[in-house]
Order: structure tokens, then C-alpha cells, then sequence
């Protein structure tokens, strides 16, 4: 049999998929592109905006058509659409198979051989998340979130917060080391709030930092998303300051700059702390950049508030923003506010967040050059075959001429001495 696979959303969809394709290859499956091909598709499915729903949507739509021709085709919807929506897509897609939630995505290779399906009544985590033949790999040790922001549907749809056993962890870690993987990132929707135990101690996630450290061999870009600032310890940022393999590039959603937006999104955190959280880590780890994620035009958001967004923009200096206007979802606190803001207005301020946003980048890694860096190796220039592309701890995209040969998943150290666009270009060094 063969099968497709689509996924739709943030990256914890995208681990699961791999982690659900090594399932499907173990009961002797095989992966096509090719829908005229398969016998079955599997949309895994992401509910944040209605954008994505909506080319969900569609794209069952084309399956519908594909199904007509081929009446064995099979089309399954898992993830956070089918948590969300699974009575509306019996009703409105009766073409579709099966809509199998997230606890369930862990049985889908057993209904696709059987036409069974096991419900279960909590999230469980699969033995690895690994895409043969990468070189860098997610690695889930969270699902789910108890913070209920005001805007986010995740709580209802991912469930209450569930962390991974540390053994577990260890375990897939000591695998993607047998694979050569050189990356790993730590996935979870608050991933800093992680507790478990582990030999007979309580675990918090730098904790878990800590523990999984010496399992580290060939993997030398630690990476984690997504940290809640409100999490964010003093031991943490010590973990971050004095492990060499935990990369200084921390990803840290913001939302917003006003501390009274804040307190409508129940982010539990206000300005002031956010500004002094900065600055401690600034203060703690040596060469720290940021990224964050950002929204602009939350109900009842005024012009001054706005203002005070972009002003912690300066403050923060991200190398790389995550932008994007409110966008009320269904079933959140905030889709019944008062004061929701004209769609064009939420346009015209996330326009000029952009562009600011884009030219204070430009401007930062203008004034850091030349330097030198360590890259990851992630293939050929597309336009100069002569040159190879990566990316460094910064996730800063490098172009660089090599010396000798190097293969996808090489670590090379670069000295760069110019900006062409957003990749920073450069030449191999011994030095």
C-alpha cells in the first residue's frame, strides 16, 4: 500500500507526521507524492487561524474528486482540525474515512490495515519523531497547554498539559545520535513548564537540559520552542549561559507590548517583566539574538498601545519575527470581546511592524560584520554550485565558498564578511 501524507501547522504537527510515517514504513507502507498512486491520504491538520482550516478545506475537496475515481481511496483527517471539528466533517465531508483526533494519531496505521480504531483518553507520546535520512530532528517532550490565552484555541484542542517520560527523551536522543543527526530541537506548546520525574527526582526543564547533556555527541545545536516568558527561570538562563551546545539564538513570544493587552490575552506576564527578563538573559548569555512571535490589532488594542509594541520591538532586536494581525477564533474568550478592530486597520499596522521589523534586522546584521561562525551544512547554492548553504546557532542562512568537500549535515567553520539579502555570505576557515 501507499500512502500520502500532508501537514498542515506548527512543528509539533510536523514531528508527529514523521513519527507516524515511521509507523506506516514499519507495517510495510510506502510514502508517495503521487495521489493517483495511493491508497491513502492522511491530512494532518492545524486549527490556530481559519486560514488554515480553510485550505484544508479545499484540499479535502480535491481528495473528494480523487475518491470518485478510485473507491478504495482512503482519506483520513487527524490533528487539531479533527479535535475541533469532528462532528462538522462527518457531516459536511461523509467522503472522508476517518477523522481520528490527536490522542488517536498514534493508531492510524492500524485503521488504515484494519478499518479499527482504539479511542484513547490521553495524549501518549511515539517512540521517535526521526525523518529518515535527516540530519536534524524535532523531538516532542510536551503536548499540550493550561494557560488558556485569551486568543489561542491550542488548550482546547491539544488538551491539558502532558510532559514525556526523561527516559524516553534519553532514549530517542541516544537513537538520533546512531542516525548522525547533528540538531535537535525540544518541542512543546509551553515547553519551559515541562515536570516529570526521573530517578527519583522532580525534573523542570532546565533540569531536563541538564540531564540529557551527556547523551550529546554528534549533536551539537540544542534548540527548544516554545518558551512562555512567565517560565522563563534564573536557572535556565544559567543552563542556556554555560552549555556550549544549547544555542544562543531563544526564540520568545512577546505578543504584545501594552500591559494592560497583555492582561486581556491572560498572558500573566506585563511589560515591565517582559523588558526585565530581556535584560537579564542579555546580561547573563554571551552573544544571545532573539526571535518572537507578534500581534498586532487584539480588541480594544489603541494607537498608543500599538506604539508600545513597536517600541519593544527596538528594545527586543530580533534577528526574526513571527508577525501577524488578531484573528478571532471561534470558542476563544477573546472572539466575544467588545472593541474588535476593522480588519483594515489590523493590515495597516502589521505593514508598518513588518517594515520596521525588517529594517532594524538589516540594519543589526549589517553592524555585526565580519564574523566568524560554525554552519550547518544544508545543501548547494541554488544559483552557484561552487558554493554550499547552512545555517548557524543564530539560524542566520550562510553561503559560503568551501575548501575541501563537505556533504549535507557537515559542520564547517565560516568567516563572513558580507550581507546579500537576508544570507549572509562567506568563505571556509581553519582559523
Amino acid at each position: 500500500m501507499k500512502y500520502i501524507i500532508e501537514t498542515y501547522g506548527c512543528q509539533l504537527n510536523t514531528a508527529e507526521s514523521h513519527a507516524i510515517e515511521m509507523l506506516l514504513n514499519g507495517q510495510g507502507l510506502e510514502k508517495t507524492n503521487d495521489a493517483s498512486l495511493s491508497d491513502v491520504v492522511i491530512l494532518n491538520t492545524c486549527s490556530v487561524r481559519k486560514t488554515a482550516e480553510n485550505r484544508i478545506w479545499g484540499r479535502l475537496g480535491y481528495y473528494s474528486t480523487v475518491k470518485k475515481k478510485n473507491k478504495n481511496f482512503k482519506i483520513i483527517v487527524t490533528g487539531c482540525m479533527a479535535e475541533r471539528l469532528k462532528d462538522d466533517l462527518k457531516k459536511d465531508a461523509p467522503y472522508v474515512d476517518a477523522v481520528i483526533g490527536t490522542n488517536e494519531k498514534n493508531e492510524i496505521a492500524d485503521f488504515i490495515l484494519s478499518n479499527e480504531i482504539k479511542k484513547n483518553d490521553s495524549y501518549s507520546f511515539l517512540t521517535s519523531y526521526y525523518e529518515e535520512g535527516s540530519y536534524s530532528s524535532y523531538v516532542p517532550i510536551m503536548n499540550g497547554c493550561n494557560n488558556f490565552c485569551s486568543y489561542c484555541i491550542v488548550p482546547y484542542v491539544r488538551g491539558r498539559e502532558v510532559s514525556r517520560s526523561v527516559e524516553s527523551i534519553i532514549d530517542e536522543i541516544k537513537f538520533l545520535e546512531e542516525k548522525g543527526v547533528k540538531e535537535i530541537t525540544l518541542l512543546g506548546q509551553n515547553v519551559n513548564s515541562y515536570k516529570a520525574e526521573y530517578e527519583g527526582n522532580n525534573v523542570d526543564f532546565p533540569t531536563l537540559l541538564e540531564s540529557i547533556y551527556p547523551y550529546l555527541n554528534s549533536i551539537e545545536f540544542v534548540r527548544f520552542e516554545s518558551p512562555h516568558p512567565k517560565d522563563f527561570s534564573d536557572h535556565l538562563i544559567n543552563v542556556i549561559a554555560t552549555h556550549d551546545k544549547i544555542c544562543s539564538h531563544i526564540h520568545l513570544p512577546m505578543q504584545s507590548g501594552s500591559s494592560r493587552i497583555l492582561k486581556l490575552m491572560n498572558r500573566k506576564t506585563t511589560r515591565e517583566d517582559f523588558i526585565a527578563l530581556v535584560d537579564k538573559m542579555r546580561s547573563k548569555i554571551k552573544g544571545l539574538t532573539f526571535s518572537t512571535d507578534v500581534m498586532v490589532g487584539f480588541p480594544t488594542e489603541t494607537e498608543e498601545e500599538y506604539e508600545e509594541t513597536l517600541s519593544m520591538m527596538e528594545i527586543m532586536n530580533c534577528t526574526d519575527a513571527f508577525m501577524y494581525y488578531y484573528n478571532p477564533r471561534e470558542g476563544t474568550v477573546s472572539a466575544k470581546m467588545d472593541g474588535q478592530i476593522e480588519e483594515s486597520e489590523k493590515i495597516r499596522r502589521l505593514e508598518r511592524l513588518i517594515a520596521e521589523q525588517l529594517e532594524r534586522a538589516k540594519k543589526y546584521k549589517e553592524s555585526i560584520l565580519p564574523f566568524k561562525t560554525k554552519v550547518l551544512v544544508k545543501s548547494e547554492t541554488r544559483d552557484d554550485k561552487s558554493r554550499l548553504l547552512g545555517y548557524d546557532e543564530h539560524n542566520y542562512m550562510v553561503s559560503f565558498k568551501p575548501k575541501k568537500d563537505h556533504k549535507k549535515g557537515d559542520f564547517v567553520s565560516v568567516y563572513v564578511t558580507e550581507l546579500n539579502g537576508n544570507t549572509f555570505r562567506g568563505e571556509e576557515t581553519d582559523v
